[in-house]
């Protein structure tokens, strides 16, 4: 049998229905805003997480009551997170019989949220639950996040890199790899180019949920009701050159700066997941299905390298090549691990990030995986893509890649 006629029998396989599949029947996310400066940074975490949950059913008309468990990513919660979640819920107007928890697996979490629900479905725990992801960076991101540590643990080296600033694991990708920055700002300048083109084209509508919040004007400290409804970090007109005239941010002869890294942000995503037959026998739309999804361990000194070994790894669990995948949606922490992630696995360019990815766009840390299906559902739509992979990197040395298909 010819390698070719192997992975296109893979392909039909994932491809194919089944009555016990795990589907989506809606994928929708606020819109990313720009922390201490964007559309959310007067608008607490569990109130834009309620804003979105609310949308996730009701946009489909499924009835809250029979949401059995939700699952949320957060990174940066205070009070441990969970209670804030569980308001969200409530606020939302799910009921009280409704379970939730929060997980946090870093920039991994939304998608970590994910995959529980659709192992919960799987396993025949519940028939229909929602994964999300939320983050105020605003309110939860800088000293306040960092943590102290037993001197014991830290005479492990490894143990000791993950205290490491995400910018200097970036400098060592940079380095151990030799990633040049002209490299790295082309890639952020496609990112910006290629997001302010889907934002132009109105290619983000259809995934992002409007939302009413309060805004303070800094100058003026008016309060003002202003609609947010579409990304405020992506910027037009960004060129490799105009990004090179920008100092780098973790070293004096460093690579990695404002331009060619996530930007720090506000904003959440929710994912609802059913059995096939059930989503069936109550109509709802089935958009895609969630396949399969891995997680690995990297070095903690250069965390970012994540999706090069967590792509292997799913495609592996489902017996998919490189070549069967459509496109990929790879969280852009920054250029230099996207590009070494990219680069290794020798994905094509074109096929990355269609719409910009999160140098662009933002990564709010919990909402992100999340987000991406989200995305990742609406490019199949545009494009008519079936089988796509979402990515990322994870603080602390991991990555998470997952499988799924889109069947609209």
């Amino acid at each position: 049998m010819s390698t070719q006629a192997s992975t296109s029998s893979a392909k039909a396989a994932v491809l194919q229905k089944h009555d016990n599949d795990v589907v989506i029947v809606c994928a929708v996310r606020s819109a990313i805003t720009k922390g201490r400066k964007g559309g959310f940074k007067d608008t607490k975490p569990e109130l834009i997480l309620s804003h979105v949950l609310r949308a996730a059913y009701s946009k489909i008309s499924l009835d809250p009551k029979l949401i059995e468990d939700i699952s949320v990513g957060n990174v940066l919660p205070p009070g441990g997170g969970a209670s804030a979640a569980r308001m969200a819920a409530l606020h939302a107007g799910i009921p009280v019989e409704t379970s939730i928890n929060t997980v946090n697996r870093q920039c991994s979490s939304g998608l970590t949220a994910v995959n529980q629900i659709a192992n919960q479905i799987r396993a025949g725990q519940i028939d229909i639950g929602i994964g999300a992801g939320v983050e105020s960076m605003t309110h939860g991101f800088g000293s306040k996040a960092a943590p102290e540590v037993s001197d014991e643990v830290l005479e492990n080296q490894d143990a000791e890199d993950c205290l490491l600033p995400m910018g200097i694991t970036s400098e060592n990708v940079a380095a151990d790899y030799n990633i040049p920055r002209s490299y790295q700002d082309a890639f952020s300048a496609k990112s910006f180019q290629k997001a302010a083109a889907a934002n132009k084209a109105g290619k983000f509508k259809d995934e992002i949920v409007p939302i009413l919040a309060k805004w303070i004007d800094p100058k003026t400290e008016e309060v003002k009701e202003v609609l947010v409804n579409e990304d405020d970090g992506i910027r037009d007109g960004v060129t490799a050159e105009s990004l090179a005239k920008i100092k780098p941010a973790f070293k004096k002869d460093g690579v990695t700066h404002a331009g060619n890294a996530s930007q720090v942000s506000d904003g959440a995503a929710a994912v609802v997941l059913a059995r096939r037959s059930v989503a069936k026998r109550l109509n709802l739309p089935i958009l895609g299905k969630f396949v399969t999804a891995a997680t690995i361990g990297v070095p903690p000194r250069i965390m970012g390298v994540g999706p090069a070994y967590a792509i292997p790894r799913v495609l592996h669990l489902t017996g998919l090549t490189l070549g069967d995948i459509d496109f990929f949606e790879i969280n852009e922490a920054f250029a230099s691990q996207a590009l070494f992630s990219i680069d290794h696995l020798k994905i094509p360019h074109e096929k990355v990030n269609l719409n910009g990815g999160a140098i662009a766009i933002g990564h709010p840390l919990g909402c992100t995986g999340a987000r991406q299906v989200a995305t990742g559902l609406n490019i199949a739509k545009q494009t008519g893509g079936k089988v796509f992979v979402t990515s990322m990197c994870i603080g602390s040395g991991m990555g998470m890649a997952a499988v799924f298909v889109s069947e609209q």
